[in-house]
């Protein structure tokens, strides 16, 4: 069976306490994840195999994964070699352990890859596979706080949220609840977001500016503790319920930290955005591995509660779904989410279990020790796997866990067994607790196929960790800029009033300058020039374009600005050789500043015909050349939205793809349970059916002997007439020939049994190919296709036009 088409997730094979492993495959259904999972176990019980095995099989059937590694060994997700030769694992071997072992490096790299492949083939698998993990998802190493992986600006996330969270007053109360304890724990302040002054007033600060669109830094709010921007807090005045003696107390504190050597690290790298960890450019799922094994406690949580603010923020902009979606996977949860203290983490963790089931994020949650994780958390987890504990108490708190599951769940639950279970466990042996299935379930793990290593070194982390994509383009500003004479975007703006979009040296300016005539609508000054300049004629036209297409969903305005030079050329001429623009960064005035004069203005080029012209060549040059380019697939009859990245697209459609034949599975899983519940009830039938005749068979063997020894003896003894022995033979004859029928009934039903257990089995068989060819329909992403969507010929509307004098170099 072709485990990995099955739309589940191939963890490993049954165990029997008595055979061991069995050739039984266990599946588990990638959306159980979405109601969340916790995995305990000892050091040396398999736990980092178990979930490693997880990661690659959710990575293989394209689902995106953010893991957090505060063990560094998770970087071991990207040593996978299909080629499997002893070459590709040499580079990873611990020298240290080969000279234990007696042998060189190289001749270790000999002995793990034939363990390796060995390994592989004894669980059904082999290079092929490993190839398919390499090629449906990116892995990257991220290193927060440090060089040695690619890095991620984390204090980034103090810009102003997108406008759809701050829409969402219960998003943007959470994003600033999340950026200010993770700021405030980095600088070394355990402040409670109800009470804690510092935590209320940077609450405060940050709310009213992101409420207005302006962005934060650090600094501006060391700024803001010594002059706040908010003069009340709630119905109290700022000094009264937070004293500036206490702001000063703040401001130290915060000045301190941005003064500290390593702060830096925390400002370079890419930002931390959410769909850029779980997803590339093109739309490819990605496992983005947060290692975070050199911070300290105090970093840590920083770390981590911007970074699960962040994932509230993103989990509430996508739409509701009842597939996995992605995953966050903390592989040592302790600390983060503590059953007595409350680390600003607790509350975010807390908040994600309850609410990400409806959209399609799971939680897996891994930890040594079952005691470090608050009992609300635990009663979250819809699946547990359970390996080898290390104290009694630990087994008490799964069983206290358990037991309370199984009671919600309205089922029996028998702790002895339970416990008599768990004390049995294993190396690699789990036992499986689902609240999707009947019963638990023991099983041994896979073998991975990643190279379990162990942790990583700094220099081995940066050999894994390849540069940066080129930032995401956002798919609007393409478009805007898309002009066919190679219009720029707003980053030329300053070389365009400087005078770099001319090509043509300054003329010999006049002395005064130019009179306009009365019919110019505007007249305007443009730029801030450095040195001795003299102004250069243009035209700044604004207008507004129209974009309709009802298919896909899109009715909206756009209003560009275009720069283009004033000459004697023909008027389309002209804006070929324009640019677009932002007006706010153009300082626009009404009057000039001192130039050394003005280039002469062509002498036609402001006739009213001219004009009138210009403007009509203009709006044609639009209609013509700035397109909208959305993205189209046919297929799933979906278009992107405006302002969405290429990447957010394609995740978009992947779900779709994933939802689809989610939906379609179910339905053929639906189609099957019908016959199977009739089969099943029709086999029970059939084994009571067995039991029953197997016992009369017996009863009558009982009776047939009674009687013929009955006579026998009577006939010794001489106890019985002739006529009466002769009586009691014949009944032993008769009952004789009746067992002999009863056991032909015995067989007769146990044929049907077998032959009801075989349309059983063929049944389920058919069921496994139907699943199989569902998930092969549906394997790859469908073409999309890119579509120009003209702005609406008739909507066009000219809503500025402007005679610039832009500022020109002179000399």
């Amino acid at each position: 069976m072709d485990f990995e088409k099955l739309g589940a997730f191939y963890l490993g094979r049954r165990w029997d306490a008595e055979d061991g492993v069995t050739d039984e495959t266990i599946l588990y259904e990638a959306s159980d994840l979405t109601t969340h999972a916790f995995c305990v176990g000892m050091t040396g019980s398999g736990k980092t195999g178990l979930c490693v095995t997880l990661l690659e099989e959710a990575a293989i059937d394209g689902v995106p994964a953010i893991c957090i590694d505060p063990k560094g060994d998770l970087g071991n997700l990207l040593l996978t070699f299909p080629s499997q030769d002893a070459g590709d694992f040499e580079p990873w071997i611990d020298a240290d352990e080969a000279r234990r072992n007696g042998r060189s490096v190289g001749e270790e790299a000999d002995v793990v890859a034939a363990r390796w492949k060995k390994g592989l083939a004894d669980w059904g698998q082999d290079g092929a596979r490993i190839q398919r993990l390499r090629d449906a998802v990116d892995m990257t190493i991220y290193t927060p706080g440090s060089t040695a992986g690619r890095q991620i600006s984390v204090l980034g996330s103090l810009g102003a949220p997108t406008a759809e969270v701050l829409a969402d007053a219960e998003s943007l109360r959470e994003r600033v609840g999340a950026a200010v304890s993770g700021l405030l724990a980095l600088a070394g302040i355990d402040a409670d977001p109800m009470q804690s002054g510092e935590h209320v007033f940077l609450s405060a600060v940050l709310h009213k500016a992101w409420t207005e669109g302006r962005s934060l830094d650090l600094a501006d709010l060391v700024r803001a503790t010594f002059d706040p921007p908010v003069s009340r807090i709630g119905v109290l005045d700022l000094d009264t319920f937070f004293p500036p003696k206490d702001r000063q107390k703040l401001g130290m504190r915060l000045n301190g930290l941005l003064a500290s050597p390593g702060f830096s690290a925390w400002l370079e790298g890419e930002p931390l955005d959410i769909q850029r960890l779980l997803f590339s450019e093109s739309g490819k799922p990605r496992v983005s591995i947060l290692s975070i094994a050199h911070l300290g406690e105090a970093e840590r949580i920083f770390f981590l509660t911007v970074l699960l603010g962040e994932l509230v923020a993103w989990m509430r902009s996508q739409p509701g779904t009842s597939s996995l979606r992605a995953l966050l996977y903390v592989d040592e949860v302790f600390g983060f989410l503590p059953p007595v203290r409350e680390p600003p983490t607790k509350r975010l963790f807390l908040t994600l279990l309850k609410q990400a089931r409806a959209y399609g994020l799971g939680l897996v949650l891994a930890t040594q020790n079952p005691a470090d994780l608050d009992y609300k958390a635990l009663s979250n987890c819809g699946t547990w796997w359970l390996g080898r504990l290390q104290t009694e108490r630990d087994v008490d708190r799964v069983l206290d866990g358990l037991s309370g599951a199984a009671q919600a769940a309205g089922g029996s639950f028998d702790a002895s067994a339970m416990r008599t279970t768990l004390a049995g466990l294993g190396k690699r042996v789990f036992l499986m607790n689902n609240v999707h299935d009947r019963a638990p379930v023991l099983f041994h793990t896979r073998w991975a196929m990643s190279f379990l290593r162990g942790p990583l070194t700094r220099d081995q982390i940066g050999v894994l960790s390849p540069p940066p994509e080129a930032p995401i383009a956002d798919v609007a500003t393409r478009t805007k800029a898309a002009s066919a004479t190679g219009a720029v975007a707003t980053a030329a703006v300053a070389a365009a009033v400087a005078g770099g979009a001319a090509s043509s040296s300054p003329t010999p300016s006049a002395s005064a300058r130019p009179v306009l005539p009365d019919h110019i609508e505007e007249e305007i000054f443009v730029g801030e020039p450095v040195g001795d300049f003299v102004y250069r004629p243009a035209i700044l036209a604004t207008v507004r374009l129209h974009y309709s297409r009802a298919a896909a969903g899109i009715d909206t305005w756009y209003e560009p600005t275009v720069l283009a030079p004033l000459t004697a050329a023909a008027p389309n001429a002209i804006w070929d050789a324009g640019m677009y623009v932002d007006p706010a960064q153009m300082r626009i005035r009404e009057q000039p500043l001192a130039a050394k004069g003005y280039e002469d203005v062509p002498a036609k080029a402001l006739q009213k015909g001219k004009l009138r012209s210009l403007k009509s060549a203009l709006k044609k040059h639009l209609h013509a050349t700035a397109p909208l380019q959305i993205g189209h697939c046919k297929s799933f009859k979906m278009y992107s939205t405006l302002g969405e990245t290429p990447d957010a697209f394609y995740a978009r459609l992947r779900q779709a793809v994933r939802e689809d034949r989610d939906a379609k599975m179910e339905k053929v899983k639906e189609k099957f349970e019908a016959k199977h519940a009739k089969l099943a009830a029709k086999i029970d039938k059939a084994e009571d059916k067995v039991a029953k005749e197997k016992g009369q068979a017996r009863q009558k063997k009982v009776d047939t002997g009674l009687t013929v020894a009955t006579s026998v003896i009577g006939a010794i003894f001489g106890r019985r007439s002739v006529a009466a022995g002769a009586r009691s033979a014949a009944t032993a004859a008769r009952r004789a020939s009746r067992v002999a029928s009863e056991a032909d009934d015995v067989k007769r039903a146990e044929e049907k049994l077998s032959d009801l257990q075989a349309e059983l089995e063929e049944l389920d068989t058919e069921l496994k190919f139907a699943l199989v060819e569902v998930k092969a329909e549906t394997m790859e992403l469908p073409p999309v296709d890119e579509i120009a969507i003209a702005p609406k010929k008739g909507d066009i509307e000219i809503i500025r036009f402007a005679v610039a004098w832009t500022p020109v170099a002179s000399g």
